[in-house]
């Protein structure tokens, strides 16, 4: 293991969230004396966050969310940090009290963080206090991306998708798990199926569900059904006309982060606005009182205070720039990516940005031996519907418990 002088750089530290009065004071001040654009000139969302949505958000932020909120649901799990390659990594550790527990990393995606996983780490860890087996449990290890939450910054470009995922084989390497699997959304789909493509030495299988190689290349897949000709319309919405976040972030991460780190209502409209779907649900708990599964107005706000609290909002927008920027890996023309060598699940929720057709799954990963289309939830899915999530996981996984194989399923 590496170290540096007497002091090993591998170590895994115990680690607690300590937040300060001031920032806490710092937070409301600044939400106090925002200074508000007009009303839009639209009913709905095509010009961006609506005023009354995010004044809402705001509101319930300054005056009826407790801030202590993040500091209290973190201190209640088990957290460490451990330095790999230059970079100080948090995560959060659940061993299951059953003993043949698959060991599994679920990586987080943006504008994400732990925090919209942690209501499905118990369901996985404790799957009989849930209505489940034990043999479904999981020992559930949870990472901040780079950059991300309570994980340092990197100080040097290079941390794409790739190298995250490197990161996180040696992290389960460094907690002694020689068998485990890998789940991702989001960018966090981004990072699984890369570690699918690397097949680091004890990955033995990948669950994701958003489908990573048609968000690179939908022209690659088939259009031939009304299904898959839907689902490439949809991306192609997206493209022109819903994912302004992903270009900036992409070409410009600096410039909005100026932004991000001054203003709390910049951060909170910057968040929300990033999917159809999971804005009107926000949208109708903040105006309406009225929550999609458990999209509540505190667990909301509970992702957005990480942001605003540990002063990520510019560096989680770099990783756009690693992941997808001109240069990058996944930018423009970019080599033939290694096939996926692992057994992989594949769950579509009804309210993600395009419903993934069977034959989609199957073209992008020849190893498809899950797929399912679950009847609730939406581009954050576990945050959504963590109980239903959690039953996902168990379900893509089961075959792989035993190292047996299965037909693939549907």
């Amino acid at each position: 293991m590496a170290t540096t002088g007497e002091q090993r750089t591998d170590a895994i530290r115990p680690f607690s969230v300590a937040v300060s009065r001031e920032a806490f004071d710092d937070l409301r001040r600044r939400l106090t004396a925002t200074r508000w654009p007009s009303r839009e000139l639209v009913g709905d969302r095509s010009q961006g966050v609506q005023l009354a949505v995010l004044q809402a958000v705001c509101r319930h932020w300054e005056n009826g969310y407790d801030v202590g909120r993040v500091e209290a649901r973190l201190n209640a799990l088990p957290q460490f940090t451990t330095e790999i390659d230059g970079v100080q990594i948090h995560f959060l550790h659940a061993r299951s009290r059953h003993d043949d527990a698959l060991p599994l990393i679920m990586t987080h995606g943006w504008p994400g963080s732990v925090m919209e996983l942690l209501d499905s780490i118990d369901p996985l860890a404790d799957p009989t206090a849930h209505g489940g087996l034990a043999q479904d449990a999981f020992h559930v290890v949870v990472p901040s991306l780079p950059g991300y939450g309570f994980s340092a910054e990197p100080a040097q470009v290079g941390w794409d998708l790739g190298r995250t995922a490197r990161a996180w084989a040696e992290l389960m390497r460094r907690l002694g798990y020689t068998r485990f699997v890998a789940q991702g959304g989001d960018v966090g789909a981004g990072v699984t199926d890369a570690m699918g493509r690397q097949a680091p030495e004890g990955l033995v299988g990948i669950h994701t569900n958003l489908l990573v190689p048609a968000l690179n290349d939908p022209g690659a897949l088939p259009s031939e059904t009304e299904q898959e000709r839907a689902a490439q319309a949809a991306i192609t919405a997206f493209q022109t006309s819903g994912n302004g976040y992903f270009v900036e972030q992409a070409t410009r991460p600096q410039t909005i982060g100026y932004a991000l780190l001054d203003s709390p209502a910049a951060l909170a409209a910057w968040m929300l606005d990033h999917d159809t779907d999971a804005y009107y649900k926000i949208a109708r708990a903040f105006l309406d009182g009225q929550p999609t599964g458990n999209l509540t107005p505190d667990h909301v706000l509970d992702n957005i205070t990480t942001y605003w609290l540990t002063g990520t909002g510019a560096s989680a927008a770099r990783s756009y720039w690693e992941a997808y920027g001109p240069d990058a890996p996944a930018g423009q023309n970019p080599p033939p990516p290694s096939p996926v060598r692992v057994p992989v699940g594949f769950t579509t929720f009804p309210g993600e940005i395009w419903q993934t057709p069977p034959s989609w799954a199957e073209e992008a990963y020849p190893t498809l031996n899950y797929f399912h289309e679950a009847q609730r939830g939406g581009h954050f899915a576990a945050w959504e519907e963590p109980q239903l999530f959690a039953a996902e996981l168990r379900a893509a996984f089961q075959p792989l418990r035993a190292g047996m194989t299965a037909e693939p399923s549907r």
